[in-house]
């Protein structure tokens, strides 16, 4: 029985990258053998077991086929004579094909090491079609690394879209490598690797949409609607590590994907066609409450943020209930950045401070800190209440307001 570090822990440690994610493969054991050495199997259908100290992942060297049946659509071999070079022919990129002996030597029957010092990535074989996902994997690791796709790999991934291999994503495991996207450094990467190899109009239509429609130079230099949501993403990754963030900076502009073309460069109405995609998106990919939420109340209201100072203190007040940040702060902060994202994301603006966002967070601090008791004192009850308490906030609200408008 021999032990390899494989995978993505011996593609970062080439690559200088400190990782604690480790993954091993076993060759010439099974599963009876490794559960006698105190290892404990993970699910019935995947032969990988957790060491009884570390608790790190051992897999037994295996082959693996598509099927109607297994984990994720496939059914695996494993046997004592399984190789470690066919177990590591089934992974997606050469980059991730490599193993590691305990003395510290390199295994890399594909030519991973070369690859990676190119910045390329490269199918290991034709069984990447077989698993769609590898597509979404593969824009992924071109976001993390900034690495390009092998030519040969691109004419794949067109076959793939060619016979319709990508209509048939499990919708879980598409919003599960979108999440990793959206946590890296630099999102915009992931579409744009995907729009590239012409994936992004098959797996987010909403988004390709969006590249060649023009916005209002006066307001958007970049003009291009695309590359102005790539710029807001960015720099929501800039602000903020929180998913919610991120997301809803990317979903905030969906409307302007499907803007009268006789209105153009005008998007009047672009906010709530864009919540409509919005909810279309994430009812498609299964999107939690959460991450929903603020995505439709970012996609409805990003607007009132830049126009703060022409919008009534009435008006101001409904974004913040609609948000109910009175009883969900978090989710307004939320909000707030994934606003200032977008303020941002336009060439010139990405290191200027939004002076709408601290007034906005004056606003809601002001309307917050009115106190309830006074009016239940004045004798007032219910609906009489509410509709006092609603009056105060906006009067302060109004305070606020008046005080910050620019002077003309």
């Amino acid at each position: 029985m021999k032990t390899y570090l494989v995978g993505g822990a011996v593609r970062d440690k080439l690559l200088g990258i400190d990782t604690q994610d480790r993954d091993w493969v076993v060759v010439g054991s099974d599963a009876p053998t490794l559960m006698a050495m105190g290892f404990k199997p993970v699910g019935k259908d995947f032969p990988v077991f957790l060491h009884p100290d570390t608790q790190e992942e051992y897999a037994l060297a295996r082959t693996e086929r598509k099927s109607g049946h297994g984990y994720h659509g496939f059914v695996f071999h494993t046997a004592p004579d399984v190789t470690l070079e066919q177990d590591l022919a089934r992974r997606d990129l050469t980059i991730n094909a490599m193993a590691q002996t305990e003395s510290g030597d390199i295994i890399d029957p594909f030519g991973g090491q070369q690859d990676l010092q190119a910045g390329v990535l490269r199918h290991v074989s034709p069984a990447f079609k077989e698993d769609p996902v590898r597509v979404l994997r593969l824009a992924r690791f071109a976001a993390r690394f900034g690495f390009s796709v092998a030519p040969e790999t691109r004419q794949l991934i067109q076959e793939m879209i060619d016979s319709g291999e990508l209509t048939h994503l499990v919708a879980e495991r598409v919003w599960q490598e979108l999440q990793l996207a959206l946590m890296s450094d630099r999102p915009s990467l992931f579409f744009t690797c995907l729009r590239e190899i012409n994936a992004l109009t098959v797996l987010f239509p909403e988004v390709d949409r969006l590249f060649g429609v023009p916005q209002h130079p006066k307001w958007h230099p970049e003009i291009d609607t695309g590359v102005h949501v790539m710029m807001v993403l960015d720099q929501a990754a800039r602000l903020s590590d929180d998913l919610v963030v991120r997301f809803a900076a990317l979903c905030h502009d969906l409307g302007k994907g499907t803007t009268p073309a006789e209105i153009l460069p005008s998007h009047q109405g672009h906010e709530q066609r864009s919540v409509t995609l919005t909810e279309a998106l994430c009812q498609r990919l299964k999107v939690s409450g959460e991450l929903r939420s603020v995505a439709l109340h970012t996609a409805l209201y990003h607007t009132q943020m830049h126009k703060l100072f022409e919008i009534s203190a009435q008006e101001v007040l409904e974004v913040i209930e609609a948000l109910d940040a009175f009883r969900k702060p978090d989710r307004f902060q939320q909000y707030l950045l994934a606003s200032e994202a977008d303020f941002r994301g336009r060439p010139g603006y990405e290191n200027t401070e939004m002076p709408e966002k601290a007034v906005m967070q004056s606003c809601f601090e002001s309307a917050n800190a009115v106190a309830v008791q006074p009016f239940i004192e004045q004798g007032l009850q219910g609906k009489a209440i509410s509709e006092a308490l609603r009056q105060a906030r906006a009067g302060v609200i109004a305070d606020v307001l008046d005080t910050h408008r620019p002077q003309h």
